[in-house]
């Protein structure tokens, strides 16, 4: 959800939440999650089962530039346990690989922090417009993709 300012999670909760009996996956960045912390707080207290939360840590904003976050000094992943999400973390490509087959059986809401490298190029703003960018959302909500 471009532009969305770290609401990824928020949207993600209320399709886990309208959806029980499907599992959503949320993709999102350190920056999104330190945007919007309490998204976590929400997530937390209404304990979606059927919610994975995946947050690539590359302790910046690399959409909008590479700006640094502050997720070196801000810990995501204990925030997430205190909340009472189920927690975990990978630095591998193996280390994820065994994440995403131990959660298959395990209720939400999961959070999983990767650590990723920075990237060395600046990432290009995406270049469909927002009204397509919704258009298709919106359509994946009503095909049940």
């Amino acid at each position: 959800m471009i532009g969305s300012m770290g609401l990824a999670s928020s949207i993600g909760l209320g399709l886990a939440l309208k959806n029980p009996k499907k599992r959503f996956f949320i993709f999102d960045g350190d920056g999104n999650v330190l945007m919007n912390l309490g998204s976590l707080a929400t997530i937390g207290a209404t304990k979606p089962k059927n919610l994975v939360h995946i947050v690539f840590d590359n302790s910046s904003h690399e959409s909008t530039g590479g700006q640094p976050t502050i997720s070196k000094k801000v810990d995501i992943y204990s925030i997430a346990r205190t909340l009472k999400y189920k927690t975990y973390k990978a630095a591998t490509k193996n280390e994820l690989e065994n994440t995403l087959r131990k959660i298959k059986k395990i209720k939400g809401p999961i959070l999983i922090l990767i650590k990723i490298s920075k990237s060395k190029t600046t990432s290009k703003r995406v270049d469909i417009d927002a009204i397509k960018i919704k258009q298709r959302f919106m359509e994946s909500l009503s095909n049940g993709s």
